[in-house]
């Protein structure tokens, strides 16, 4: 009986514990910490320099189309790459490939730092130093996602994933501000700073324990790396989530064209920029916090679905505003719906794919977001530099409205999801 009822005390004290840190539990694991954090202070150094290479760049050329180069020189690794990334990240501990990934990280801002105070009038090197950064994410993304189940129990991986996206949102808060308070000082400032802060984030991955190797050892073969593909493939929920994203972000895409907005239309300078930048993370970071607390448990389907829309819609009024604040406000909505969308996306996939296949299929979704990202970016650039930013932004925003109720349609499995869980 004494044994019963200490038993049932027990379960009500950790109960207890549970409620009054609701959200909050994955953080008694230390290696989630570290990775979190970790997370947390490069991001914030990647977003520092994303904001200054993209002002300098268009600052020395006055040429959006050297914008879209931009999104090239990144994306170009992350597609030459893909058929390899997820499978060393099955294959190899993930918290060394990420510490790889930071040191690669380093020295890209280490190198924009050199081209900045080289004085050259030349674009061309940082384009070369970019292709660097997106080989070190091409790396990072898949084994960063395939590393975060197995730092927390499943029951507090929903939890997990909100976090670990807002620490990205909660970098891009702070990392575009001060990237454009420091670009005053000149953008060797910004990068010089962003190298010391990846040297850091470097370090604290390497204090993380826990070691992801799984046993056997498959063969290098073409099955084995298009495995990833097979699994999205015959997973038509987790195609249609990865398929609307790619689309709906590859018409959408006015976060290329913030250095075009914020110097010739809104006439605010890199400090705007990097604001513009950084209400984008403002509202991603409120809805991400919420969900830590309000779990989407009904209509995720739905719900993904319904943020698409707003995603749209903001971007459009984003590109038709001539107003600081309204723009302010659209970018804070945009946000907001595609963090969202990203926090179903990214717990559905990763909670419905085994261990031993994680990163092979976070290697597609990677490839699938830096499709969109960078592809977007170079569409923008190039159609602004033919008709112009704001018609740009404009039929982006429209067209993602469009593909998203076709989506709708032709993926009704997907709409129809109630809850992200191992069921889907």
């Amino acid at each position: 009986m004494s044994d019963s009822s200490s038993g049932s005390g027990s379960r009500q004290d950790q109960g207890s514990e549970v409620n009054r840190f609701k959200g909050l539990a994955c953080f008694r694991h230390r290696d989630f910490r570290l990775l979190f954090f970790g997370k947390l202070i490069a991001f914030m150094a990647l977003f520092m320099l994303v904001v200054a290479i993209g002002y300098q760049v268009y600052d020395m050329t006055g040429d959006p189309l050297d914008l879209a180069y931009i999104g090239l020189a990144v994306f170009a690794p992350s597609l030459g790459f893909a058929p390899i990334t997820g499978y060393v990240s099955d294959r190899f501990d993930r918290r060394l490939v990420l510490a790889v990934c930071y040191l690669a990280m380093t020295a890209t801002a280490v190198l924009f730092a050199l081209f900045a105070l080289s004085g050259t009038t030349e674009v061309w090197p940082a384009f070369l130093i970019l292709v660097l950064y997106g080989a070190a994410r091409a790396f990072y993304m898949p084994c960063s996602n395939a590393l975060l189940p197995n730092l927390v129990p499943v029951e507090e991986f929903p939890d997990a994933v909100a976090w670990n996206t807002a620490a990205s949102r909660a970098s891009q808060i702070a990392g575009p501000a001060l990237g454009g308070f420091l670009y005053l000082a000149g953008p060797e400032v910004v990068y010089a700073t962003a190298a010391v802060i990846f040297a850091i984030g470097f370090a604290l991955v390497l204090m993380i324990r826990t070691r992801s190797q799984p046993s056997g050892k498959e063969p290098i073969t073409l099955t084995t790396l298009a495995a990833g593909v097979g699994y999205v493939w015959n997973k038509k929920v987790v195609l249609g989530a990865i398929s609307l994203d790619l689309f709906v972000v590859l018409l959408a895409g006015a976060v290329a064209l913030l250095p075009v907005f914020a110097k010739d239309i809104l006439q605010v300078g890199p400090w705007g920029a990097g604001l513009l930048r950084s209400a984008i993370a403002v509202g991603g970071m409120a809805v991400l916090l919420a969900l830590t607390q309000i779990p989407i448990t009904r209509n995720v389907g739905k719900i993904m679905f319904g943020c698409v829309f707003v995603f749209g819609i903001a971007s459009t009024v984003f590109g038709v505003s001539t107003s600081f604040a309204v723009s302010l406000a659209a970018m804070a909505v945009l946000g907001a719906a595609d963090s969202i969308s990203v926090f179903i996306r990214q717990t559905l996939i990763q909670v419905a794919t085994p261990d031993e296949m994680r990163g092979r299929v976070s290697a597609v979704n990677s490839v699938f977001v830096s499709t969109s990202n960078e592809i977007g970016d170079m569409r923008a650039g190039f159609l602004a530099a033919w008709i112009g930013a704001v018609p740009t932004v404009v039929v982006g925003g429209i067209g993602s409205v469009l593909i998203a109720g076709l989506c709708w349609k032709l993926f009704p499995e997907l709409v129809n999801v109630q809850r992200v869980d191992r069921n889907i």
